[in-house]
């Protein structure tokens, strides 16, 4: 008897206390009322009625994103957590991950979401720099980030951490110290990522009206090549173009089920997932307000408003796109139906961009430096 496929679960929860200027996810400013209470539930049911067609599968991972889900009660956390571990069945090393915020509000709340099943924090620090934070549209300042960080770290046996870089004039030599500072909090896992632009935000808005201009694409290299010498330095590996573990125990099994092509059911509004159902690869799209998403829940029982079978070329370009940023690569075999020419790949693998291996698509160094480029030469 082979042992089930392995699955992870994505529970998106939408509100936030604030919307950041840079972040152009789907979230909604936070709300009291029936709303939260009545999303909880509806999230609840979805996760059962997904399980139904996904079938027996080892769970590898919850993740609670958002938004910010640390805003919401912790005993509902503890439904989601149960539910699925209830439909699918856990994995000994079960990682169960929820994204927050430094705010002390919320942190005064970890060691609750610690009994709900929580295991690991993603906490979402962004700097540690008074006046960055503050350019940032965040609502802390850098010691709360610090208390915050102090907390999770009593409360949770994994710690991760995000931070947000190429700031408007920041400089290697200060950004290096930021980061080493940040790396003294004793997180196992970082998550450095490089401040990107996003239509229709806050942040493009006032790019267009000159307001500030983000650094340039050297300047950006330069920042990142700073990242990965700092991060390096302290003993962590970067298996990912954006994710730096101290060790593999500590990598985040939640990101590899995405980079790595195992299915994942998505739930709550505007939550995606990749399930396979009778051999095909299906791509489902929750419907993006949290009423319209509860409605749909109350009248189908799923939360997903579309769900679309993906032809073998559509689900081989995915996984090119997720598997070329891990250190790992992809295997040859999985990218099979884009047909790519060895001459390509030889092409790029004279550029530099790709690693000389017969088996697997592994991005160099300097390839993942222009993923976007690499990843569009391939898939085309």
């Amino acid at each position: 008897m082979t042992n089930p496929a392995k699955l992870g679960v994505y529970i998106h929860w939408p509100y936030c206390a604030r919307i950041c200027p840079y972040c152009d996810f789907n979230v909604f400013k936070a709300r009291g009322g029936e709303e939260p209470a009545a999303l909880a539930r509806a999230i609840v049911a979805d996760l059962a009625a997904q399980a139904a067609l996904t079938g027996p599968r080892e769970l590898i991972s919850i993740f609670l994103g958002g938004g910010t889900p640390s805003l919401m009660d912790p005993a509902w956390a503890a439904e989601m957590v149960a539910a699925a571990r209830r439909l699918w069945t856990p994995a000994p090393d079960l990682e169960v991950t929820l994204e927050a915020n430094p705010t002390d509000a919320e942190a005064a709340r970890f060691e609750a979401f610690a009994e709900a099943g929580v295991n690991r924090l993603s906490l979402g620090l962004q700097s540690l720099d008074d006046a960055a934070l503050q350019f940032l549209g965040r609502n802390h300042d850098a010691a709360t980030a610090v208390r915050a960080a102090e907390a999770a770290m009593r409360a949770f046996p994994r710690l991760s951490i995000d931070l947000i870089y190429a700031r408007p004039h920041q400089t290697p030599g200060n950004w290096a110290q930021e980061l080493g500072r940040a790396l003294t909090l004793g997180a196992e896992h970082v998550s450095p990522y490089q401040l990107t632009i996003e239509a229709g935000t806050a942040f493009d808005r006032a790019v267009r009206r000159g307001q500030f201009t983000p650094p340039d694409a050297e300047a950006g290299a330069e920042l990142f090549d700073t990242t990965q010498a700092v991060l390096e330095a302290a003993g962590f590996e970067a298996y990912e173009v954006s994710n730096h573990a101290r060790g593999a125990a500590a990598r985040s099994r939640h990101n590899l089920i995405y980079w790595q092509g195992h299915d994942y059911v998505g739930a709550g509004p505007g939550a995606h997932g990749r399930i396979t159902v009778d051999g095909a690869r299906q791509a489902t799209y929750a419907a993006p307000r949290p009423a319209d998403y509860v409605a749909r829940v109350a009248a189908t029982g799923l939360g997903f408003a579309t769900r679309q079978t993906l032809d073998p070329r559509e689900a081989a370009q995915e996984r090119l796109l997720s598997g070329l940023r891990i250190a790992e690569g992809v295997p040859l075999a999985e990218v099979a139906a884009l047909d790519l020419q060895p001459g390509k790949i030889a092409d790029l693998v004279g550029l530099g961009l790709l690693a000389d291996d017969s088996r697997r698509l592994r991005a160099t160094p300097a390839g993942r430096l222009v993923l976007d480029r690499l990843t569009a030469e391939l898939a085309t």
